[in-house]
């Protein structure tokens, strides 16, 4: 199991949660630079997958950080938003953020384990996540209770990271995976471990079809993917 301290004998959970504490007020900044804003595009784009579920919906954002998925559903007109994570310093940030756009009356963010949701079952329209599920310490339960907390017949959509196939793209993006996202991450973040440990949890992911395969295996039908950006990123979207 990839875990960002090699040297702390902690779980991942309680690694990752560290981490995020760690980097959580430089977060935001290091997202948009290093993905040169792409990822804003690529979270529009996640959102619009859940364009045609049920009016007003309420939507659960899981790994929701520092909230920025979460602001972006507003885009479907929901009625709440609720917004998990594990990391209380990425939720502060969100919170913060959230207040001074004025949301805090749709969305809320609250700590949260997503392998044990403390919710009711078939209780959200819709669940969303962004670069969260390859942090799970355990992937099929954070899944089964995804699986358990979605109506019928509603959707959950992930944005993850995933890894480019043809060249010269692939080559391209393993040496800024690999070796400048590391070193400007690692400078900025003052977190030696945060984004040495990306590429490698990245790379240690069930991608595309193998992800499918996850999704199916605790109960979700109608499960497709598809690439972004030269396949550096993939939204998947299942119905319960």
């Amino acid at each position: 199991m990839i875990t960002p301290y090699k040297d702390n004998k902690s779980g991942k959970k309680e690694q990752v949660a560290q981490m995020f504490n760690n980097i959580a007020r430089r977060y935001d900044f290091l997202n948009h630079f290093l993905s040169l804003g792409i990822d804003r595009i690529w979270r529009k784009k996640a959102i619009q997958c859940l364009k045609y579920i049920f009016p007003n919906p309420v939507i659960l954002d899981v790994a929701s950080g520092t909230g920025d998925l979460a602001i972006a559903a507003l885009k479907l007109n929901p009625e709440k938003v609720i917004g998990i994570d594990i990391s209380e310093e990425m939720l502060n940030v969100g919170i913060e953020k959230i207040r001074r756009k004025g949301y805090q009356d749709i969305i809320e963010l609250q700590k949260g384990d997503s392998e044990n949701m403390k919710f009711d079952s078939d209780f959200f329209d819709g669940i969303i996540v962004a670069f969260g599920v390859r942090n799970f310490e355990n992937l099929n339960k954070g899944l089964s209770e995804m699986y358990r907390t979605l109506k019928t017949e509603g959707k959950v959509v992930v944005l993850e990271f995933s890894k480019p196939k043809i060249f010269p793209v692939k080559q391209i993006y393993n040496f800024y995976f690999k070796v400048v996202l590391p070193l400007i991450g690692n400078i900025i973040s003052k977190d030696n471990s945060a984004y040495t440990y990306l590429p490698e949890s990245v790379n240690q992911f069930p991608e595309r079809k193998l992800f499918i395969k996850e999704l199916e295996k605790v109960g979700f039908k109608d499960c497709t993917f598809r690439s972004l950006s030269f396949g550096i990123a993939s939204i998947y979207s299942a119905v319960k």
